[in-house]
């Protein structure tokens, strides 16, 4: 079924019928959700409707599935420069390039980087204007809006241009405040467990995913206002919100979230050293103090008071969240090879071997046949 659906989303590709056959290769993904070219497929898909961080996603699920698949890092690629985002845009062309040598494309699309970089360089030297702000510390504090500006055309494509695109309706609020030094954004997602929740990052894209039971997953992808650190921006979700902590690049004033090609960037000349807490404008007579409500907020989470399989769950919880790779690694191992009887945090002890199903005292374990 998987392999029909595959075939027909590749005549509406044919057909120059592009949103058959994004479609078509979700019917197909949902069916055989490990297969990588699906992925890419959909990518080259998604590239030709000018939903390029859809593209983003797609490849990087690929990329992830198969690390050797040329054509998902020519996706990446092409998405990535569509997008601007040159200098990743650079490295998943050169790591493609390193699987399939003999291929042009990559060549020329990794000069095109060069040349995009080199005059973005030009340009920000010339452009960029230095303006004082208020002091380091005072952020800034807005509502997103959804994306509704049209995607620029195609550079080596006839495909008509599309000025716009359905975006799928939220499930969750979500806002931003700043810093000189990041960006905070905050969805309002309760009760999800941290597996759930896959944000990933590019030089100038947040892509978050939220699998939601019994629903779609909840999709929110965004080119940022500005560029970010992707190795420095850290994901914290908590039992009420997901905390998405973006690494700025330049100390700029992001006016909104989303990129915005009609808006200078500013940057922040830091009038204090010491930092203060961000204020949350209002139009409103009466403010919150928001800073209290949170702290509260916090305080209320870690005394919450929870019996049995559930305290012992966020005791687990807890553990995996604040643990670093190696020790992730070694619970996620241990867990799943002893069926749930072995729950280690030494990566040293269980990654060379096998983890032995081990029954508490009293018990037999049992292998059922299906």
């Amino acid at each position: 079924m998987a392999k029909e659906l595959e075939n027909k989303a590749k005549e509406a590709f044919l057909d120059d019928d592009f949103a058959l056959a994004a479609d078509c290769y979700s019917e197909a993904i949902n069916l055989d959700p490990s297969n990588p070219l699906l992925y890419a497929d959909r990518a080259q898909a998604h590239i030709k409707l000018q939903n390029f961080t859809e593209a983003v996603s797609d490849a990087n699920k690929a990329i992830q599935l198969s690390p050797s698949l040329a054509k998902a890092y020519l996706r990446k690629g092409t998405a990535c420069i569509k997008l601007e985002e040159y200098q990743t845009a650079k490295v998943a062309l050169q790591t493609g390039a390193s699987f399939a040598p003999d291929d042009s494309r990559f060549t020329k699309l990794i000069q095109d980087c060069d040349r995009y970089i080199a005059e973005s360089n030009d340009l920000a030297s010339t452009l960029l204007p230095r303006v004082p702000t208020t002091p380091a510390g005072n952020g800034s504090h807005s509502t997103d809006r959804s994306i509704d500006s049209t995607k620029e055309a195609e550079r080596d494509s006839s495909v008509p241009q599309i000025n716009e695109v359905a975006t799928t309706r939220p499930k969750f609020r979500h806002e931003y405040y700043q810093r000189p030094e990041e960006v905070v954004v905050t969805i309002f997602a309760k009760g999800i467990p941290a597996d759930d929740v896959i944000v990933d990052f590019g030089e100038q894209i947040m892509s978050v995913t939220i699998a939601v039971p019994g629903q779609e997953p909840y999709r929110y992808q965004q080119r940022l206002f500005g560029k970010i650190v992707p190795d420095k921006c850290r994901v914290l979700v908590l039992s009420t919100k997901v905390e998405i902590r973006l690494a700025k690049a330049e100390a700029l004033n992001w006016t909104s979230l989303e990129y915005s090609k009609h808006v200078l960037p500013q940057k922040i000349n830091a009038l204090t050293n010491q930092p203060e807490r961000p204020s949350y404008p209002s139009s409103k007579p009466r403010t919150k103090d928001w800073d209290k409500l949170e702290a509260l907020m916090k305080k209320e989470e870690k005394e919450e008071k929870l019996d049995g399989d559930a305290a012992l769950n966020k005791l687990f919880r807890d553990i995996y969240q604040n643990a670093d790779e190696d020790m992730r690694r070694a619970m996620s191992k241990s867990f799943l090879e002893s069926n749930g009887t072995v729950l280690s945090t030494d990566w040293k002890e269980v990654g060379s071997k096998k983890v032995e199903s081990s029954p508490p005292e009293g018990l037999e374990l049992k292998k059922w046949e299906y």
